[in-house]
Order: structure tokens, then C-alpha cells, then sequence
């Protein structure tokens, strides 16, 4: 059995993935459509895992292959709106409004399952809002439409993480796992045929970009992510992609040469720490209260 320090390691690498994926979605954008990148992608992602785990796809069930089509919907959902997104916004401001993921999923349970959110998580919340409005908000303009299709795709990822926890336990995990990627390249072939016209990338870096995100981002960081989340809590996984936002920074400032004002800088740093409040019980953290609850157990004694 994996330990719980491998697994969290593999979730960082994972988010190491992730974080650049937003990256090469911006220079793939450059030679392709967004559903014609979509298609390439997990295309490429499908093949690739299903090389490795082609008995998981031969032997799925009937259920297995039900809940991968729902996943499949949402994951095209949501890849679709990161993709439109990204025309008219930020690398970094991408990345920070997707770890709005980690706020939306204790909102939804809430709603559908009702679990009513602690103070911390709605004080999490408020936090990011905040953020959010300093990281996206210039002076004297309203909200751009790309940072309204991000936080729609973060709205999407919160679904799709919420039932992936319910198919995991229904289903083969790596095997619903592997076939949501076919769904989703299935979707991006119809819209693109529907609204574009496929094709393949016609320069090197198109190449490079639909490689990496269909190989790394794609076919390795879902089948990590199904693997490890078996040996990790959720709050350790929710916690170390919350840095996600800080690899795409770092890429767009290294790479494609973007800049973000101090205000922005503010704005990102409320968004995580609003992630952090939603995730983190800093009372279980705080040395002087636990030595105050054992000095407790000891004068009951």
C-alpha cells in the first residue's frame, strides 16, 4: 500500500502538470480552434492511456461506461470554457480563478447534499471573492468575458470532482477514468465539426502543445490523480492543487511574458488564502491549543 506522503507527492506533480497546462492551451490557441484543440488533446490522451490499461476499457460495465459519459460532458464542459477563456484573459488570471474549484465544491455539497458550510469555509469564501475582484478588476471596467468563462469552468471542475468521488466508489475508477477522456474527445470532434473545421497543427509548437497536454496533462495527470486519491485525503489533495494558480503565474510571467500590477498581486494572494481558509482548521494547527486540550485531559484524569 502506498503511503499518504508518496501520494501527496504524486498530487504535486500532478498539479506541477496542470499548472503548465494553461500555458501550452495558450500556444496551442495560437494554430488551432478551441474545439479542434479540445478534440487533439484528449484524443491523444485516450490513445495513450488506453495503450497502458486496455483491459480497463475492455472489461468496463454498463455503469462504468454510464457515470464516464457524465464525466466526459463535464470535463468537455469545462475544458471549453478554459479554452474560450483563455482568448481573453490572463495565463495567471486563468489559473487563479480555476482554484475557485476548491471554494465551489463545499457550496455544492452543501446545496445537493445538505452539509451546511462551517464559519471558516464561508469566511474562506468572502476571502476569495475579494481576491477575485483585485485579480480581475481593473479600474474604470467591468468583468471580462474571459475571466467569466474561468469561473464558469471552475463551477464545471467542482461537478466533476463531486462525481468522480461518487463513481469511484461505484465503478473502476482508472478505467471511468480513461473513457472520460474518449467521451470528451468525442465531444470536441462533434463541436468541431459542427463549428470549425478540424485539422492538425501546422507548426512545430502546435505539435509540442497538443503533445504535452494530451500525454502529460492529460492521460498521465488524470490516471496519477485516480491512483493516489485512494492513499490521500481530500483536504491534503484540495490543498496542494490550490498551487496550481501559482504554476501558471510563473509560467505566464517566464513564458509568454505577462505582467501583474500590485493590486493583482493582492488579489492572488486573497484567492489562496481563501482556499487555505476553506481547507485548513488552523485551531488543530495552533501548538498553545493542543498543549491546553492534553493539560485538560490530564486535570479530568
Amino acid at each position: 500500500m502506498m503511503k499518504q506522503h508518496k501520494a501527496d507527492l504524486i498530487i504535486l506533480l500532478v498539479t506541477l502538470f496542470w499548472g503548465t497546462s494553461y500555458l501550452f492551451m495558450k500556444i496551442g490557441l495560437d494554430t488551432l480552434q478551441p474545439f479542434n484543440l479540445i478534440l487533439l488533446r484528449f484524443g491523444v490522451a485516450f490513445i495513450a492511456a488506453g495503450c497502458l490499461f486496455y483491459k480497463r476499457i475492455l472489461h468496463a460495465s454498463r455503469k462504468t461506461i454510464h457515470y464516464s459519459l457524465l464525466l466526459g460532458s463535464l470535463l468537455f464542459g469545462h475544458f471549453a470554457c478554459i479554452t474560450v477563456g483563455l482568448r481573453s484573459t490572463s495565463t495567471s488570471n486563468a489559473g487563479f480563478l480555476m482554484s475557485l474549484t476548491v471554494i465551489f465544491v463545499p457550496i455544492l455539497t452543501a446545496l445537493f447534499m445538505k452539509n451546511k458550510p462551517g464559519k471558516r469555509i464561508i469566511a474562506g469564501i468572502a476571502v476569495a471573492v475579494v481576491g477575485i475582484g483585485l485579480l480581475t478588476l481593473k479600474p474604470h471596467t467591468a468583468l471580462q468575458s474571459g475571466d467569466v468563462w474561468c469561473i464558469l469552468a471552475a463551477l464545471l471542475f467542482a461537478i466533476h470532482i463531486i462525481i468522480t468521488g461518487h463513481a469511484a466508489k461505484k465503478t473502476d475508477s482508472i478505467g471511468s477514468g480513461i473513457l472520460q477522456l474518449g467521451f470528451t474527445a468525442f465531444f470536441g470532434l462533434i463541436f468541431s465539426l459542427l463549428f470549425e473545421k478540424p485539422e492538425l497543427p501546422a507548426t512545430t509548437s502546435g505539435w509540442m502543445s497538443v503533445l504535452a497536454l494530451g500525454v502529460f496533462c492529460s492521460a498521465v495527470g488524470f490516471v496519477l490523480q485516480a491512483i493516489a486519491q485512494k492513499y490521500t485525503s481530500p483536504t491534503h489533495t484540495g490543498l496542494i492543487f490550490a498551487l496550481e494558480p501559482v504554476v501558471a503565474t510563473v509560467c505566464g510571467i517566464a513564458f509568454m511574458e505577462e505582467t501583474i500590477t500590485l493590486q493583482g498581486y493582492i488579489g492572488a494572494v486573497l484567492v489562496l488564502l481563501g482556499v487555505a481558509f476553506s481547507e485548513i482548521d488552523f485551531r488543530k494547527l495552533w501548538p498553545g491549543r493542543k498543549r491546553q486540550t492534553l493539560l485538560h485531559i490530564h486535570d479530568v484524569k
